[in-house]
């Protein structure tokens, strides 16, 4: 369902594997006869039409349901906890010209990336709290 990276990429307007997310949420969502019924339907080509057409945009985001809320947002959770370094971090860094200058310019360019990054997961967190 997540492909080979076994990753979800968010953008700052919508999820950009919205499909891959949707699928997801909705499966890890189900109780066990709902998947069983969906699975034994042939499941994923079952879906309504509204569910197809529809994006993950941030507004859609902030009106999943709770059971989907929460398992994004414990999501995000973990995959910040896997950096080294907070948002507040990478933000003081960048503010700090003289600290910001010693850096290399590949650091400097990981750190733009990583605060990036941060800022994205942090907007989800607030869209699905």
């Amino acid at each position: 369902m997540v492909g080979e990276e076994g990753a979800f990429v968010l953008g700052w307007d919508e999820v950009l594997t919205e499909e891959e997310l949707s699928v997801t949420l909705k499966v890890l969502c189900m109780s066990q006869e709902e998947f069983k019924e969906y699975k034994e339907q042939d499941g994923w080509e079952e879906d309504s039409e509204e569910e197809e057409n529809s994006t993950l945009s941030n507004e859609a985001l902030s009106r999943l349901k709770a059971p989907c809320k929460k398992l994004l947002y414990d999501s995000v959770l973990l995959t910040l906890e896997s950096y080294r370094s907070d948002l507040k971090a990478e933000q003081d860094l960048l503010n700090n010209k003289e600290a910001y200058e010693k850096l290399s310019r590949r650091e400097q360019q990981a750190l733009h990336v990583r605060y990036g990054q941060k800022r994205i997961l942090h907007q989800v967190l607030d869209l699905v709290r």
